[in-house]
């Protein structure tokens, strides 16, 4: 082969030797206009383009949002007025989904994660009270009614007293063997035997023998009309109503007379004596459970007045064969009685001047005025809907009864 051959051959690449000789490209011209377009696209791809209309706006709008969310967070609401339920708080987050304009951090992340596992369980305990709340209701409208009528707690003395229905779970495990089982009333004393005398002394112009004797006036008194058997099963108290001096006290004698007699909403011998239908109820065992105290001091025109304060409560059972739910009925008295000198004021010796005389009557009927006392039984109703008054715990002795006290209609929280 000759040298001038050799020369004219193709080069290693694939080009012509004589357009290498001349400096020419060695790329072909269908390759390099291929490669200008790929970079030209490549290049148009990853630039940054301009956002449309739409989009500049629902940006500006979330915006607003976001910064009247922060307004309200930094005025210390943490839920945003007309906020719905399952709807996010204010300022956290609600108007910036995740992973669009902004990825949040991974404290954010773990942040927002918190919260909403604080609201899931926020809304489970609101769903839960909530449940629990309407089953009360079902079974004990009138109940429900009193919380929500926000009254007090305390008894109430004054006319008539609190005559309080039973909370839903009122009676507890009573039974006729134990019927005091379950309730504070298991460890008072049994009748009599708890009301217990103070020793005595004299005061002022009255011996010792004669205050000795108040004492136990008054403590008659307070047996005759609250655990007589025959007085609770409807009699007469004569015992007591003979210890109330007639020279002193002829007015009240006749008022107690009459509501004895017919009784009615404007005479109810219930302020004065502790009783039961017979044909309704009756008495489990022979046991009234009793707490309370007397004191004694001196009083105006050189008198001893004598304070008593009882609770007495009363295990009850319907008055028909075979019955055998216990319910209680709880009455608390708060007395103050004044005993004179004989030698220098017209009075009769050994009777008492009643100047106080307040009552909480709790577990009873509050519309029945014919001087009974009817217990309500577990699971019963009133039906009246007058349960509206305080709740009240019948056992609460830390507040002493008032005549001011109101004498409507409450639940008792236990009995």
């Amino acid at each position: 082969m000759s040298s001038g051959e050799s020369s004219g051959g193709r080069t290693p690449d694939g080009a012509d030797g004589a357009d290498g000789a001349d400096g020419g490209s060695s790329i072909p011209d269908t390759e390099w206009e291929k490669f200008l377009q790929d970079s030209e696209r490549d290049i148009r791809s990853s630039a940054p383009k301009e956002p449309s209309a739409r989009a500049r706006m629902v940006t500006e709008r979330l915006r607003q949002l976001d910064a009247e969310a922060e307004r309200r967070q930094g005025n210390g609401r943490l839920f945003g007025r007309g906020r719905k339920r399952g709807q996010a708080p204010v300022g956290g987050g609600a108007w910036q989904p995740d992973g669009w304009r902004a990825a949040p951090t991974g404290q954010s992340q773990g942040r927002n994660g918190r919260s909403a596992r604080r609201r899931r369980q926020v809304w489970s305990v609101v769903g839960i009270l909530v449940a629990v709340a309407l089953a009360v209701f079902a079974v004990s409208p009138d109940w429900a009614l009193s919380k929500l009528s926000g009254g007090a707690e305390g008894g109430s003395g004054g006319s008539g007293g609190v005559r309080s229905t039973p909370s839903v779970e009122a009676e507890g495990s009573a039974s006729l063997a134990e019927p005091f089982r379950g309730s504070p009333a298991a460890d008072y004393a049994d009748g009599a035997d708890g009301i217990v005398l103070p020793p005595a002394k004299a005061v002022g112009a009255l011996s010792e023998g004669q205050v000795a004797a108040a004492l136990r006036a008054t403590k008659q008194f307070l047996v005759g009309t609250n655990l007589e058997p025959a007085v609770l099963l409807g009699e007469r108290p004569e015992g007591a109503i003979g210890l109330i001096d007639p020279r002193q006290q002829q007015e009240l004698l006749s008022r107690i007379d009459t509501s004895l007699r017919a009784p009615d909403e404007e005479h109810d011998p219930l302020q004065f004596v502790s009783r039961f239908d017979p044909d309704e109820v009756r008495l489990v065992g022979d046991v009234i459970k009793t707490r309370g105290e007397i004191t004694f001091g001196e009083g105006e025109k050189e008198s001893v007045e004598v304070r008593a304060d009882y609770t007495f409560v009363y295990p009850l059972v319907r008055a028909e064969s075979g019955a055998t739910q216990v319910a209680r009925t709880i009455v608390r008295r708060s007395l103050v009685v004044r005993v004179l000198d004989p030698d220098a004021y017209a009075v009769t010796p050994g009777r008492l001047a009643l100047l106080e005389n307040n009552v909480s009557l709790n577990n009873t009927d509050c519309l029945a005025h014919d001087g009974f006392l009817h217990p309500h039984f577990d699971g019963e109703l009133s039906g009246d809907g007058s349960s509206v008054g305080p709740t009240t715990d019948p056992y609460d002795r830390s507040r002493p009864l008032s005549p001011t006290d109101s004498d409507a209609c409450g639940t008792a929280t236990r009995t």
